[in-house]
């Protein structure tokens, strides 16, 4: 995760110690030390749980919440990663405006694909979101 994320090119690709810096796409704020970063679920494990995950099997479990192929996991200001905790859109979306489209759009691109429910608040503050993108 901290290897595909940070913004040193040199680092891709390589089983070392990773180097910074990175980006948290929810503030803007760069970090170059990865203690101060936090690995978020976008759509948070209690909230994919309640959202049908409780039918999975142990391994499609696993699979989401280690899911480095789609926008599920980012690394991010650790303050804000225990801010949102287990929050859907309707509750919390990041401070910095500019990537609020990017967050609205991962959240339904990764519900849609691991068929998760969306109930009507969540709908209501996708779609409103995604209307000003």
């Amino acid at each position: 995760m901290l290897q595909r994320d940070s913004e040193n090119v040199g680092a891709k690709g390589r089983c070392t110690r990773i180097p910074g810096p990175w980006l948290s796409p929810y503030d803007g704020i760069i970090h170059e030390s990865s203690a101060d970063l936090e690995i978020d679920h976008l759509v948070p494990l209690a909230e994919a749980w309640s959202s049908g995950a409780w039918a999975w099997t142990g391994t499609q479990r696993r699979a989401f919440a280690n899911d480095l192929q789609s926008p599920e996991l980012w690394a991010v200001t650790g303050a804000l990663n225990q801010e949102k905790v287990a929050r859907d859109p309707a509750e919390w979306m990041p401070p910095l405006s500019s990537f609020r489209c990017t967050y609205a759009e991962a959240w339904v691109q990764v519900k849609y694909s691991y068929r998760l429910t969306v109930d009507e608040a969540e709908k209501l503050a996708l779609s409103g979101q995604l209307a000003r993108c």
